[in-house]
């Protein structure tokens, strides 16, 4: 006898719905499955056959053949447990199936027959919609991540036996109450003592979304200041809280009774991290650090010790907010539209520079050490702030800054204004994602401002892309100040902040004290 089960499985973090069908003839006991199924697919007819006699049911002591179509897509994982399980019991006529062409089943069993959480659940729940299902039968612990999905019946079973009742009309078990992912509780900015131009710089890169490089002696607080980033970035809204959560769920980091990832994550990979770690990859591929970041923030503390081809592979989603996986088999693309946070020192000893130690570093060595940050990533970050030591006033001063709650307020009164400015530009939301022809058309830059921009770009030989980018600053820059054009003094202190490289600490900081000034004024 035939039976068919629907259930899904994850390509990238997209998910497609994958028919189970189970055939039990007359033949020598033997169960196989075919459908191009990895280890743990192969392994699961072990599982399921306990399962099923653990469970009260009779397995069949005939042929079983278990076929996942479509054959030619490689699957992975255990979620085909209890989809093979009942396909099995529904050919044996052991279960009612005359829902189960409507549900889409998916979860791992246990030997005595209970189901255990999976990865990928939404993207397979959205699949199930797409596909015309009337619900899905998943482990408690995936409920609330399938509850997301609108329009779709969520049946939490917490056994075979309960998904067999379910399949004749009875009632599905209790999920696990919800686990709200709220914003985790970051150190707050207002512990960071002094500081006025990096705290300004954290803010401007917070407002449009642009990549921020910090450059200092040790223990000077750059760690610190690129971990409260996330923490002053406004909440994700449903769409990308949809996409986060998917990513997350496909890499297994979602909790069980977890639904949407509503706060910006933040991801600090270690620097021994591979390529395929850091973009994503595999001969599956699976979602790295920077689709990980997604909505949020890549935190690389000391940029210069990463590998450089990971460094460099991180060019195209800076850009395209998206990575591009090539395999024999096809091209897998994820998310991945982030906020690049990165530290470094200015030298190997770390001194070059510092006004209280020497350095003590050969010219071949920074020459080495500086080399490892190309010139073409460098382009690509938008904020480069010298971070210098702070005064013993400082440090021992008993006020408080702002703290990450205010400093967010007016992120998010910027963000709003960009949204609002970018509507009509077809999914823009930031300053730092607007393609340079949207930004001239709806940037509202004043004559001062052009003027200052195109003056720096010939005295500082900036490439195309960092005149633009420097544009895009001055603009969140305006939309911090509330102000609806872009003048003089926003291109300034943009120009400022791009002027401050990492190969040149030293000649930034004269326009480093410019801008503690303006930051002192302001405040």
């Amino acid at each position: 006898m035939l039976s068919v089960v629907l259930s899904g499985a994850v390509s990238g973090v997209e998910g497609f719905v994958v028919r189970v069908e189970a055939d039990v003839s007359r033949g020598l006991p033997s169960f196989s499955t075919v459908g191009l199924g990895d280890s743990a697919v192969r392994e699961g007819k072990d599982r399921v056959g306990a399962a099923i006699r653990n469970s009260g049911f009779r397995f069949p002591d005939d042929r079983v053949t278990v076929n996942l179509a479509p054959a030619d897509i490689r699957k992975e994982g255990a979620a085909f447990d209890l989809p093979i399980a009942l396909s099995v019991l529904a050919a044996t006529g052991q279960v009612d199936h005359a829902r189960l062409g409507r549900l889409l089943v998916v979860g791992e069993l246990a030997l005595d027959g209970s189901t255990r959480p999976v990865r990928g659940v939404l993207p397979m729940a959205l699949a199930a919609r797409a596909e015309g299902a009337s619900g899905i039968v998943v482990p408690p612990g995936n409920a609330a991540e399938a509850s997301v999905v609108s329009e779709l019946e969520v049946l939490p079973v917490t056994t075979l036996s309960s998904a067999a009742r379910v399949l004749a009309g009875g009632s599905a078990d209790e999920p696990l109450e919800p686990r709200a992912n709220e914003r985790p509780a970051l150190r707050d900015l207002r512990d960071v003592k002094g500081q006025l131009v990096a705290r300004r710089a954290l803010e401007v890169a917070a407002a449009g979304g642009h990549n921020i490089l910090f450059v200092g002696p040790p223990g000077v607080g750059k760690t610190m200041l690129a971990r409260r980033l996330a923490d002053i970035l406004p909440g994700l809204d449903r769409e990308d809280a949809v996409v986060a959560t998917m990513i997350h769920s496909v890499a297994g980091l979602l909790e069980p009774g977890s639904s949407l990832v509503a706060a910006p994550p933040f991801r600090s990979p270690h620097h021994s991290t591979s390529l395929a770690g850091l973009l994503g990859g595999g001969s599956v591929p699976r979602p790295g650090e920077v689709s990980l970041a997604h909505g949020g923030v890549l935190f690389l503390d000391e940029l210069p010790e990463f590998r450089r081809d990971a460094l460099e592979g991180l060019r195209q989603p800076m850009e395209d907010g998206v990575v591009s996986i090539v395999r024999a088999a096809g091209t897998t693309r994820l998310p991945a539209r982030f906020t690049l946070a990165g530290s470094m020192n200015p030298c190997p000893c770390g001194y070059s520079g510092d006004v209280v130690r020497a350095c003590t570093c050969t010219p071949a060595q920074l020459r080495r050490y500086r080399s490892r940050v190309s010139g073409p990533l460098l382009d690509r970050i938008d904020i480069r702030v010298e971070v210098p030591r702070p005064t013993m006033e400082e440090l021992e001063s008993t006020t408080d800054g702002e703290s990450s709650a205010v400093v967010r307020k007016r992120v998010e009164r910027a963000r709003g204004a960009q949204t609002e400015r970018f509507a009509s530009a077809g999914g823009v939301r930031t300053n730092a994602g607007a393609a340079a022809g949207d930004l001239r058309r709806l940037g509202v830059f004043s004559d001062g401002a052009l003027n200052t921009l195109r003056s720096a770009a010939r005295s500082m030989a900036l490439s195309a892309r960092a005149y633009h980018r420097a544009m895009r600053v001055a603009r969140t820059v305006a939309d911090l100040d509330g102000a609806s054009d872009v003048l003089r003094r926003h291109a300034i202190e943009a120009l400022a902040y791009r002027n401050q490289t990492a190969h040149g600490v030293q000649e930034g900081r004269v326009e480093s004290q410019k801008r503690r000034k303006l930051c002192s004024r302001e405040k």
